[in-house]
Order: C-alpha cells, then sequence, then structure tokens
C-alpha cells in the first residue's frame, strides 16, 4: 500500500467526520440566533426580471440548505477517498479528485471571510493541503 493511498484513507476517515458534524453546524453555531423571526424583511432577491420576495424564513431555509448541500459533498470525498486504492489512477478518479482538489482550495481559501486569526491560518493550510493532497492524488 502506497504512502499516498494511506494518507488518502486518513484524509477519508477525516472528512467523514467533519462532514457528519458539519450537518449540526447551523445549530452549534448559533446561526438563528443572530437571525432571529421576527424583524423587518431581507431585500427582494433579483435576477434580470425575476422578483423573488424573501423573507426571514427563507433565509434561514437558505442556510439550511446550502449547510446540508455542502456537508454532503464533504462526507461524500471522504467515502470517495477510503476507496483509494481502487480510483488511484483511473480517469474517474483523476477527475473526481480534481474535483475534490477544487473543493478543498475554494474552501481554505474563503476560510478568510471569517477573519485572519492564527486559526484562520491553522484551518486554510489544513484545508489547502487537503487540495494539495487530491491534486498529487490526481496526477497518478
Amino acid at each position: 500500500m502506497s504512502t499516498l493511498t494511506v494518507l488518502l484513507y486518513f484524509a477519508g476517515a477525516f472528512t467523514i467526520v467533519l462532514g457528519s458534524l458539519h450537518f449540526t453546524f447551523p445549530t452549534q453555531f448559533g446561526f438563528f440566533s443572530v437571525l432571529p423571526v421576527e424583524g423587518p424583511p431581507p431585500p427582494p432577491y433579483r435576477l434580470l426580471f425575476y422578483r423573488y420576495e424573501m423573507k426571514r424564513s427563507d433565509l434561514r431555509g437558505i442556510i439550511y440548505v446550502m449547510n446540508h448541500c455542502v456537508s454532503y459533498v464533504i462526507v461524500a470525498i471522504g467515502i470517495f477517498d477510503c476507496f483509494a486504492a481502487q480510483w488511484l489512477g483511473t480517469f474517474s478518479g483523476t477527475v473526481t479528485a480534481g474535483a475534490a482538489a477544487g473543493f478543498w482550495f475554494v474552501r481554505a481559501g474563503t476560510q478568510f471571510c471569517l477573519g485572519t486569526r492564527r486559526g484562520d491560518w491553522f484551518v486554510f493550510g489544513w484545508f489547502a493541503l487537503l487540495g494539495v493532497l487530491h491534486v498529487v492524488a490526481a496526477l497518478q
């Protein structure tokens, strides 16, 4: 078993745990305490001729939709990594590892939307390393 395969297995285990925990983040991080049900409505959503009147409950729903979609992708990447021995060196593995790398690089870069504290730099570095790992896997 290659070192790359072992690293992908560890990354996969970490990613499955992270993705599973990620489903709880709206509650754990108190998202809804800063977006109370009562209050003025947000501005309408506009796209060319389309206009959708937003309610606060819509924004709360969007938080869940976006968070759960990302959580699902994280878990899926983790499961994919746990099968690295089967896909390393294949065309479909290359494409999927490249997509996973892109996901991790976007995730790393967007960490700075939260700030630039020491912890933010650590999280940026960790997710960037996961991106690099997937680039290396894609190039096998």
